[in-house]
């Protein structure tokens, strides 16, 4: 028996319209893209703040700002214009008070040297994005371009060393014949990377850790319960958790998609081939495996020539632990044709 005309049209009307509105719904043209949200920087944080004291705005000399899409960054260039080109790339937590035992002696010994603070440290500002290493080869891409600075020698500490490895694949234009890697990240595997670690970085605990009660109250701890011989380097990561709503998110998010891990692919790069690299790394690492100083070398395609500096009971903090150690494998490095 054929359907009834009117339970033809009674299904028509009910199928019809919300078809036709699923329709004009997903084929509406999209509301303009939200502007950028810019965390502020250290350089937010009233004079009282003992940030100021343990790493000021003008801790290094030759100190400027300079705007980007994502953000205002903080460098600093030191020593002599004529001098060979040097850019020092700072890690995940500790902003470029890292180098505060090698940038003022390569300036020294005759170098030109760019510092800076990557986004979501120190005193640049933290956007509100995904911060992985296309973010930060950018950042500093733009960086060298604002500066005038057509080539440079890359060095890089922990994280930095897989941004400085990242750039060089991405920009190999913009980088001579030497990288240089210090206990360096890229290819951690996520087994290997602490339960704390990655309990923090997740985005549900961000969420709660950015919280303003959860903030204040880290505030009050910080600003409260620290004595006066607390390492700087600890105490400018906890100054920086405690009062900067954006690094929680940019260390979390460099954890997850940052060049801490999942690089192989830019160690890899054909753009290593003709290039020196060095590798400095303590065998006594828990942060970074000593096992990875091999592996990267490892990874590395023919036409590059890598040497490894090994540092017997060396941990991750080479560059404050060992300076004298890392300048002076630096100034050979550096110093070869």
């Amino acid at each position: 028996m054929p359907p009834h005309p009117m339970h033809c049209l009674a299904y028509t009307l009910l199928v019809v319209p919300p078809l036709l509105l699923t329709i004009y719904l997903l084929a509406a043209f999209p509301s303009p893209p939200d502007s950028l949200y810019l965390h502020p920087s250290l350089a937010s944080l009233p004079k009282s703040c003992k940030s100021w004291d343990i790493y000021p705005e003008d801790y290094y000399p030759g100190g400027a700002y300079v705007d980007f899409p994502y953000g205002r960054v903080r460098y600093w260039l030191m020593g002599p214009e004529t001098g060979a080109k040097i850019v020092l790339i700072h890690g995940l937590s500790v902003p470029s008070l890292i180098w505060k035992d090698i940038a003022p002696e390569l300036s020294a010994r005759g170098y030109r040297v760019l510092l800076y603070d990557l986004y979501g440290r120190g005193y640049s500002d933290a956007p509100e994005t995904r911060y992985d290493s296309r973010l930060y080869s950018t950042q500093l891409a733009l960086l060298m371009q604002h500066i005038g600075w057509d080539q440079a020698v890359v060095v890089g500490v922990s994280m930095g060393g897989a941004v400085a490895s990242s750039f060089t694949a991405n920009f190999p234009h913009l980088v001579q014949d030497k990288v240089a890697l210090i206990s360096s990240t890229g290819i951690i595997e996520t087994s290997d990377l602490p339960r704390t670690l990655k309990f923090m970085s997740s985005p549900i605990v961000q969420s709660v850790t950015s919280s303003m009660p959860v903030r204040k109250f880290v505030q009050r701890l910080t600003d409260t319960s620290s004595p006066p011989s607390a390492d700087p380097l600890q105490e400018i990561v906890r100054i920086q958790s405690a009062h900067l709503p954006g690094f929680d998110a940019a260390i979390g998010s460099s954890l997850r998609d940052g060049p801490i891990r999942g690089l192989h692919s830019a160690f890899q790069s054909p753009s290593f081939n003709g290039r020196k690299v060095l590798i400095i790394h303590g065998t006594k690492d828990t942060v970074v495996s000593f096992k990875y100083a091999s592996q990267i070398a490892a990874l590395l395609p023919p036409g590059a020539q890598h040497e490894l500096v090994t540092v017997p009971d060396g941990g991750h903090d080479l560059t404050i632990s060992h300076p004298a150690l890392v300048l002076e494998a630096l100034q050979k490095f550096l110093s070869q044709s």
